[in-house]
């Protein structure tokens, strides 16, 4: 069994590049500690590598953290941008904020027509512009070198002058608490911008960032209609939402 393991732990990362231990361990169905055991000769042998409560194939831990972070958890955050592409139609605007789980909605938002596309995100611009009759506007300012994205005064005075149907912003850090949080002042602020100008605002994000609480707040959970995620949140930041008002989907129910 344990050999038969190591096998599916290979196929999971060659189809994700890096995966929690947790998250292993989960789709598995063994403990934290087998993993740990199963994972061990993997890493001896040169095969995987550890990196911060993770597992990772050793040519990808080499690239750029934005793509790293494409590769982080890249099933669940698929499975999420495959149902909020869903509920946005053909000819309809929306804006999104720079995140690897923005940047796959792009991606299945390529099949769509005659969006009209506001953002920060050189990514998603990429991705969106110049097919199936789309309009892209991107925000300006100085690019990232991490992620090349937008972001400063320049950046959030320009999207502040559209109003589109989908705001969508991705998610630092979430917690019962102190609510939407992110780790930057600036991307905080964009985000916060980004929600102001939707007629339905989304916020997305895998379960990782499940009780964990940035230094800035984005908002509180009155300040999103909708949170769309890949597993049900912890009971506390359930209820929190709930208690706000904001719908909660579990995207994996819906696939």
């Amino acid at each position: 069994m344990s050999s038969k393991r190591r096998g599916e732990i290979t196929r999971l990362l060659q189809d994700e590049g890096t995966i929690s231990i947790a998250d292993l361990a989960r789709k598995l169905g063994v403990s934290l500690e087998t993993i740990r055991r199963d994972v061990k000769p993997m890493t001896d042998a040169g095969i995987v590598t550890r990196v911060h409560g993770a597992v990772g194939v050793p040519q990808y831990l080499g690239e750029a953290p934005f793509e790293l972070r494409m590769r982080e958890n890249a099933g669940a955050k698929r499975t999420i941008a495959e149902f909020v592409a869903r509920t946005i139609q053909n000819g309809e605007s929306i804006m999104l904020d720079t995140g690897t789980t923005t940047s796959f909605l792009a991606r299945e938002l390529l099949q769509h027509r005659n969006l009209t596309v506001v953002t920060n995100s050189s990514d998603i611009a990429r991705t969106l512009a110049t097919v199936n009759g789309n309009k892209v506007f991107m925000a300006g300012g100085e690019l990232r070198s991490d992620s090349g994205a937008a972001f400063g005064v320049s950046a959030n005075d320009f999207v502040s002058r559209f109003s589109v149907s989908h705001a969508v912003i991705s998610v630092g850090a979430i917690d019962a608490a102190g609510g939407i949080t992110d780790y930057d002042l600036e991307e905080a602020e964009f985000a916060r911008t980004v929600l102001s100008r939707g007629a339905r605002t989304i916020a997305i994000t895998d379960a990782t960032k499940f009780g964990k609480r940035g230094l800035v707040q984005v908002c509180g959970f009155g300040g999103i209609g909708e949170l769309v995620t890949d597993q049900e949140p912890p009971d506390d930041i359930l209820h929190a939402l709930r208690a706000a008002g904001t719908t909660v989907t579990v995207a994996s129910k819906h696939s």
